[in-house]
């Protein structure tokens, strides 16, 4: 079997105090709790030789790249979620960017959608993706379904290094993803 470890990506997805934190302005009910098996992973990728992509919103202070049903938050005076700069753009605690790791700045769900993401990847010969974050609905699903319908070999969805609001959300769309062929591993399975 052909070693992989150099055609592989661990994408870290939206592991931001603002959607993490209690006090978050989009806090993801289940975030906090994943926060130690996404730093596991990051730490056995690192182990492997994977490249680590974090994935991180950064937004205009006035909203002006947030979608429309979000704009509301940056309305005149209120600083909004992830806004370039503030506190609640950063990584949670524990987590750290290091040399070699790359920054992926999106304004969308897809980490693929209007960003070099896929560019990055194949100028890299990445063709196996690993994915942990948050939200399971939103960014990490949008995420998984492009990179599946970008052709890459496989795609990994680490059940307990993601989250969303509640359990059965997450659930629901990890097995509408694993129906897609989605490997579904929990940290311990993928270690």
């Amino acid at each position: 079997m052909a070693d992989n470890r150099n055609r592989t990506a661990l994408l870290v997805i939206d592991m931001q105090k603002d959607f993490i934190h209690d006090d978050g302005l989009v806090r993801v009910n289940g975030g906090r709790a994943i926060v130690p098996n996404v730093i596991k992973a990051v730490q056995v990728a690192r182990q492997r030789g994977f490249l680590i992509v974090w994935v991180v919103r950064e937004h205009d202070p006035q909203g002006r790249d947030v979608e429309l049903f979000r704009r509301h938050f940056y309305a005149a005076g209120k600083v909004g979620p992830t806004v370039k700069g503030s506190v609640g753009a950063e990584l949670v605690d524990g987590l750290v960017i290091k040399e070699g790791d790359y920054k992926l700045v999106k304004t969308r769900f897809s980490a693929f959608f209007a960003t070099h993401l896929h560019f990055l990847l194949q100028g890299a010969g990445i063709n196996n993706l690993v994915i942990t974050g948050v939200q399971t609905p939103n960014c990490i699903r949008q995420t998984v379904f492009d990179a599946v319908a970008l052709d890459y070999q496989s795609v990994t969805v680490i059940v307990d290094a993601t989250a969303a609001a509640t359990p059965d959300i997450h659930v629901a769309n990890i097995l509408d993803m694993k129906n897609v062929g989605v490997a579904t591993p929990t940290l311990q399975e993928w270690c």
